[in-house]
């Protein structure tokens, strides 16, 4: 999440401990409506979500790491290094080193019910990236953004199997994950870095039947680093995968996201993603839709976004892969950029991934072309102008050569 420069005040980390006293009997409400729904259908699966059965799961610690850098040439050559509007891979024209961090994760299932995550983090893509613009910040906020997750969760022995997971977790909106060795391109989509990539808070997740997963939640606010005020917000999604290729996945948020807590001023948010997967070939569509309506503006209008990617990856051969992922994203209010603009763009990826001991390295060579058009489009370039240093293009071209390292290991393993 991009953000504008705003105050932090000490007192709302209190925010955090009211969600959870809230979110925990919400969500628990929730889940048993959910259970009830899904009936005897439930009562008689025994695996999980996708298929596999739960008691066949490993009950292991899983130790991992990764060290990610990049180089990213701006052919605008931005005096101050910046890519305009972006919380992630937000340096051009020098080496930085966008993420390194750890993790510590036993997942929970029926031989050990109870699982934990913890993953720390630091770079440049863990400065902004939980923000939003125009918003105070939650306390301490500068230690709180090295957390990549940070959390416990509950197998409980429901059906087949109520999960529940209380603290800061993987986001249940977007596509793309918030560490680019998860992705089949180096650097984000817009809907990603302008929808969560982590929410704190709690959710529920129930098999509903072998192909059907409903999930509800209650988190603190839509940037989980942001803090407009004390009410959480709510959320819910439903995951189906079938026999076939395809996968669908449909989320829903609804919360408000503003200093005015009234109803009417809450935000609605949709998320949509499909996933097609043949062999060497993944297509992804992720088509998100957000409104508001503004408290603090004139008449309270109502403000709109939208955007959409298709992240396309294509496995060559062995070590080697290709993707490309068109997008697209409006920003019709300038309410998530912070800039009234409409923005076209491309990226194309050549991977190769090379397993090292523990791990893996993954190499990459990328291009991106972005366009912004629009009242306030646009994107820095070394070209001065009368209203400020740094001028603007409407469009810009990178070319991105990026070296990721990673390792996972299980070094002690958890009894029932």
């Amino acid at each position: 999440m991009a953000a504008c420069p705003s105050p932090s005040f000490p007192g709302q980390r209190g925010k955090w401990r009211r969600v959870i006293r809230v979110a925990v009997p919400a969500v628990l409400v929730l889940a048993i409506e959910m259970i009830s729904v899904a009936g005897a259908a439930a009562s008689e699966y025994e695996g999980g979500a996708d298929g596999r059965s739960i008691a066949s799961e490993a009950s292991q610690w899983e130790v991992g790491g990764f060290v990610d850098a990049a180089y990213l040439l701006n052919f605008n050559f931005p005096p101050n290094h910046l890519f305009l509007s972006r919380s992630t891979t937000p340096r051009v024209n020098e080496l930085a080193l966008n993420m390194a961090g750890l993790s510590f994760t036993k997942d929970a299932n029926v031989s050990s019910r109870w699982g934990a995550e913890l993953l720390v983090h630091a770079g440049e893509d863990a400065k902004e990236f939980g923000f939003a613009s125009n918003t105070p910040k939650v306390g301490a906020s500068d230690q709180l953004r090295h957390f990549g997750s940070a959390n416990v969760s509950y197998l409980a022995p429901v059906g087949g199997g109520l999960r529940i997971q209380a603290g800061l977790f993987n986001s249940l909106i977007g596509y793309e994950s918030l560490f680019s060795k998860d992705n089949a391109n180096y650097t984000r989509a817009w809907v990603s870095d302008y929808s969560p990539y982590l929410m704190f808070g709690v959710n529920a997740s129930f098999p509903i039947t072998h192909n059907l997963t409903g999930t509800v939640f209650v988190i603190n606010e839509y940037a989980h680093l942001a803090h407009a005020n004390d009410v959480p917000s709510y959320g819910g999604q439903l995951a189906w995968k079938g026999a076939s290729r395809f996968s669908f996945q449909q989320t829903f948020y609804y919360g408000p996201d503003q200093s005015q807590t009234d109803m009417k001023f809450w935000r609605l948010f949709s998320d949509s993603i499909v996933k097609f997967q043949d062999g060497p070939v993944t297509v992804g569509f992720d088509y998100q839709i957000g409104t508001e309506r503004m408290a603090e503006l004139p008449g309270n209008p109502r403000v709109f976004w939208t955007g959409a990617s298709m992240p396309i990856q294509w496995h060559v051969n062995g070590p080697w892969s290709v993707a490309i992922r068109p997008e697209l994203y409006w920003d019709r209010n300038g309410r998530l950029t912070g800039s009234e603009q409409f923005v076209k763009a491309v990226t194309a990826t050549l991977e190769h991934r090379s397993p090292v001991r523990l791990g893996e390295t993954i190499l990459r060579l990328e291009y991106r072309f972005d366009e912004s058009t629009g009242q306030q489009g646009g994107f820095f370039t070394d070209a001065t102008t009368s209203s400020g240093p740094f001028g603007l293009a409407p469009s810009q071209q990178l070319l991105i050569f990026s070296a990721v390292w990673t390792f996972t290991t299980r070094p002690w393993a958890a009894g029932p």
